[in-house]
């Protein structure tokens, strides 16, 4: 495919560099000639300097004949001007990255009236996230599948889980049933495991499953159950707003601290249910006077990774049961995973997922193609929805017939409502939502699962 990219910030790079290592015909456009330059280094894709929003720069970087152009500037007007244009010069798709609520909640019409295929809010992406993970307190990650019948969770296997030191085989508590362990990381092992795979203390362990049936394997593990009630957020971003909404649907309470007057006056009058306190959020001291800690769920949404991380650390050492912080960069990996952080929030790595699912439903409109697609364990894995079309080479047929290909499971089939952990008996059929986890194998149909 033809994909033009407006836009070489933190989201548009995240693209690129998602895009660049899937055999596409990459164009990304940008005014500033440092970045371009870095990423022409570093990347398969041609560059052009100019304004996105211009005619003529859109028809250098072919616009006409573009199956995709995605606007992802910090501008929203600009993004959706530049995608307007590019709609008009003969681009099949474009997508726009919209990121004012005033503006996202008028999505639909912007689709119908600007002709835009696709509105991506980071923010609004971000805060659904936390929101489901806020839902199960012992995971680090929620993605959920089928219209949300289907949940992906992870979490780090503990001692007192009882996991540990038993195959799969000989425990059934992650292979049977409604649910099953899909994917392991181990250090920077990253494993797709058979029934012969053993949990160890530490892995950051993948299970797929019913709601019903992974609520039962943390009462099993002896995990907590208890909603969470009460969430603490510091930083009064876009993102808090979001989740303020998500929250309040949900009936949490909520208490935002914020430094800027001007952004709590903004909290209050979106929020009119969250308690919004005017400080500083790396003081401590306020912190703890003002009850922070006392909540069941903490979240740093600053502006700043490195207050990010100091202020999740002061909540964690404070008591707080389930803390989150949102990161934009990978510098800190290690700093994080040393200090226990397990739920990192990164918006320009979710929109760069949902982006790329889209992309590769376009390639592949007319077969099994992609519906839903997430990155696992910094990128290494991949967890895959597809839709089991007619022209499955393999409908009807036994798992265990196929030459499936190395590093892939087939971790869950969706079938009129009903979820199926398959065996090696389990036959696709027509209309199948199928769940497929794979070492980065950059699927585009559910044919490709096979061997050539």
């Amino acid at each position: 495919m033809r994909i033009i990219i407006i836009g070489n910030g933190k989201i548009g790079n995240t693209l690129a560099r998602q895009l660049s290592g899937e055999n596409h015909d990459l164009v990304l456009v940008d005014s500033n000639r440092a970045t371009l330059q870095r990423a022409e280094k570093t990347l398969d894709l041609l560059c052009v300097e100019g304004n996105g929003a211009s005619i003529s720069t859109l028809m250098e970087a072919g616009a006409r004949t573009a199956d995709l152009v995605i606007a992802v500037t910090n501008y929203d007007e600009v993004n959706i001007v530049c995608c307007l244009i590019a709609k008009k010069l003969g681009a099949e798709h474009t997508i726009a990255r919209i990121r004012n609520p005033d503006y996202f909640k008028d999505a639909s019409l912007l689709k119908r009236e600007v002709g835009l295929d696709m509105v991506i809010n980071p923010e609004a992406a971000a805060a659904q996230e936390i929101a489901r993970i806020l839902r199960v307190p012992s995971a680090f990650s929620v993605e959920t599948f089928a219209a949300g019948r289907v949940d992906l969770i992870g979490f780090t296997i503990r001692e007192s889980d009882g996991l540990a030191g038993r195959s799969l085989q000989q425990d059934s508590r992650l292979s049977s049933g409604n649910l099953l362990l899909c994917t392991a990381r181990r250090g920077n092992q990253i494993i797709v495991p058979d029934g012969t795979f053993v949990p160890q203390v530490g892995d950051r362990a993948y299970v797929v499953g019913s709601h019903e049936a992974l609520d039962h394997l943390f009462h099993q593990m002896g995990r907590p159950l208890e909603r969470v009630r009460s969430v603490s957020v510091v930083g009064g971003s876009r993102i808090a707003i979001y989740l303020g909404w998500a929250l309040a649907r949900s009936g949490m309470k909520l208490r935002i601290v914020e430094q800027d007057p001007e952004k709590c006056e903004r909290l209050s009058e979106k929020l009119p249910n969250a308690l919004i306190l005017q400080g500083d959020g790396t003081d401590q001291e306020l912190l703890e006077g003002e009850g922070i800690y006392e909540s069941d769920a903490f979240v740093s949404l600053t502006g700043r990774d490195e207050e990010n991380l100091l202020i999740a650390m002061g909540a964690q050492r404070g008591g707080v049961q389930k803390v989150l912080a949102k990161m934009t960069r990978l510098n800190y990996t290690d700093l994080i995973q040393d200090m226990g952080l397990e739920s990192v929030i990164s918006p320009k790595d979710i929109t760069a997922n949902k982006i790329s699912s889209y992309v590769r439903g376009l390639q592949n409109s007319q077969g099994s193609a992609v519906e839903v697609l997430y990155k696992l364990a910094d990128g290494a894995v991949e967890a895959v929805e597809f839709n089991a079309a007619a022209n499955l080479k393999f409908l009807n047929r036994p798992l265990k017939e196929l030459q499936l290909k190395q590093g892939l499971l087939v971790a869950a089939v969706v079938r009129e409502g009903k979820i199926i952990i398959p065996d090696g008996d389990t036959k696709l059929l027509e209309g199948d939502r199928v769940i497929v986890i794979a070492k980065s194998l950059f699927l585009q149909d559910l044919n490709d699962i096979l061997q050539r």
